[in-house]
């Protein structure tokens, strides 16, 4: 999927750029989106995903672990992501 927040789930949104004459077309704004690879110590391994700022500050707060796993549960990832490297 793109321009989704793999973690919060967030996608863009609609809304109106809105001229002198109050005349309104529609527009987009988007996710500050960035993909960013982060190591998780306690599966041992890497993991690249497409984050939203908001949700990088939330895994330097919560730790990466335990926001991955809040993401599983609320369906944004795939389980498998959650297997340990050999």
């Amino acid at each position: 999927m793109a321009r989704v927040c793999a973690l919060t789930g967030k996608k863009p949104v609609k809304g109106h750029n809105v001229s002198h004459s109050n005349k309104k077309t529609t527009r987009e704004f988007g996710v500050n989106l960035k993909v960013k690879k982060i190591f998780v110590p306690e599966l041992n391994k890497w993991v690249t995903l497409k984050l939203s700022t908001t949700a990088i500050k939330t895994i330097n707060k919560k730790g990466a672990y335990a926001t991955i796993k809040e993401a599983v549960e609320k369906g944004f990832l795939d389980k498998s992501i959650l297997t340990p490297a050999k």
